[in-house]
């Protein structure tokens, strides 16, 4: 079972913007103010990660209602790889380089991995959807999706990825969103 990760934990996770000057900044500068949703990104080229990005992205109007913003953050910026998997991500990307939002503990899936039904039945569902990607980068390690609530409210979901292509509960993303209290001035501890 990997360890939960902690909203102090996650706060402090080092992010860069991906334009030509990129600024660095800390995680929490995310959420603070009206939470968020973000995907942890296995690989931007995989076509499951592509999958899971527009489904997530589906819920983008709804979220846009809540006024929640919505996220990726991924580990390695390989030459057109976040560009190419914008199409699919209705949201804003950053790159986390040290890997944290992959933690406490890394999990990783290695070759292993593809002789597992699961696995192979998440290929067939993403091929059928019409997603296709490519192998570039590295992606053994893990992804998942958060939703965290503004402020100190916590994160109010964790999804990890248990296998490739194990997708996240949109329903669950929706109903943790909903939790989110946007932060206003008067609730804002000094």
């Amino acid at each position: 079972m990997p360890q939960k990760a902690a909203l102090e934990y996650l706060e402090d996770i080092d992010l860069k913007t991906l334009e030509k000057e990129p600024r660095t900044f800390k995680a929490k500068e995310l959420w603070e103010k009206n939470g968020a949703v973000i995907m942890a990104v296995r690989r931007p080229g995989c076509f499951l990660c592509r999958e899971e990005a527009a489904d997530l992205s589906s819920l983008k109007p709804k979220l846009d209602e809540l006024g929640i913003p919505l996220y990726a953050v991924v580990k390695e910026h390989v030459r057109t790889e976040v560009k190419d998997f914008q199409p699919y991500f209705k949201g804003e990307v950053f790159l986390d380089e040290k890997k944290k939002f992959y933690g406490p503990q890394k999990r990783k899936m290695m070759f292993m991995g593809f002789i597992r039904v699961g696995v192979w039945y998440n290929f067939f569902r993403a091929w059928n959807g019409g997603f296709s990607g490519n192998l570039e980068g590295e992606g053994f390690i893990l992804g998942g999706v958060f939703v965290v609530g503004s402020g100190k409210q916590g994160i109010l979901l964790e999804h990890r990825e248990k296998e490739f292509g194990d997708k996240v509960n949109l329903l669950s993303v929706l109903e943790a969103a909903s939790k989110i209290k946007a932060q206003t001035w008067a609730s804002k501890e000094k």
